[in-house]
């Protein structure tokens, strides 16, 4: 479950702002402490569990995991993967650094700040109003793993960050509800398809629990993976209903069998089939 492969998109964080009032690309800031800072031990026993379930996050991120401060449940977390001898770091801020190095994970990059601090551990959190988004507990001179590294990480849902933060190439696109508010990206999110499968120049949204494919250029020609084929010029059917769902000048609407999703922009309505089977590619 490391770096998040709960998640069905690719985040890769740019440069952000630390809500906690300070700014800039420096990853360790001074920030402001949060209201209810975590007061548990940082030293937590772990277990790995074969799922993506918000309690079996829970279970594998420690004291990260619990020091989170989530609107909603938890997006992902992961317990100790450790550090080889010789990659850890002289202080718990390279031990920071050392969890981006090894993992490239998908949070942002830079405004954390030190939420608590014991003999051999410490805390760091990416705050966002006062509260706890993203923790990433460091270790120093764990078994066979001399210097500082990270032990422990989680992450809230990026719905939870600043717009300021998400809105930059590779993130998931976040959706807003009926009454405008940033919808979590565990319930709806969209993202064009990896490069790296030739898929690019399509679309995906997953809401539901399927998946939708806007596919303007034939990548899935055969139509086996999807119920049907991406129509870009169609009509809403008359037993539609809008979702209240929206990602800038889209609109989702579906039917009852929620086998097609249909998605009305300024230039009218298109037809995105739903998902057969899993998506794979080498």
């Amino acid at each position: 479950m490391r770096g998040g492969l709960a998640a069905a998109t690719v985040l890769v964080a740019a440069g952000v702002v630390a809500c906690g009032g300070a700014s800039g690309p420096d990853l360790v800031v001074e920030g402001t402490p949060p209201a209810t800072p975590y007061r548990g031990s940082l030293d937590i026993p772990t277990w790995e569990v074969d799922a993506s379930t918000p309690q079996a996050m829970r279970t594998a991120s420690g004291a990260a995991g619990r020091a989170l401060e989530c609107d909603g449940e938890i997006y992902w977390g992961t317990g100790p993967d450790g550090w080889s001898e010789g990659d850890g770091g002289d202080s718990p801020e390279a031990g920071l650094r050392l969890f981006f190095d090894m993992f490239d994970p998908e949070v942002p990059r830079s405004g954390y700040r030190v939420e608590r601090r014991e003999a051999d551990r410490v805390l760091y959190s990416y705050d966002v109003g006062g509260r706890t988004k993203v923790a990433v507990v460091v270790a120093e001179d764990q078994k066979g793993r001399p210097g500082w590294g990270p032990e422990t990480d989680a992450a809230c849902d990026p719905s939870e960050l600043p717009a300021s933060v998400t809105t930059g190439a590779g993130w998931p696109g976040i959706w807003t509800d009926s009454g405008g508010r940033r919808a979590p990206v565990s319930k709806i999110s969209s993202s064009s398809g990896p490069a790296h499968c030739g898929w690019q120049s399509a679309h995906f949204l997953t809401f539901g629990g399927t998946t939708y494919v806007r596919d303007p250029h034939g990548v899935f020609a055969d139509g086996s993976e999807l119920t049907g084929r991406y129509d870009g010029d169609t009509t809403m059917p008359a037993d539609a209903h809008d979702t209240g769902y929206r990602f800038r000048d889209r609109r989702l609407w579906l039917t009852d069998d929620g086998d097609t999703a249909y998605v009305r922009t300024s230039h009218g309505v298109e037809a995105w089939p739903g998902e057969r089977r899993g998506f794979a590619c080498d």
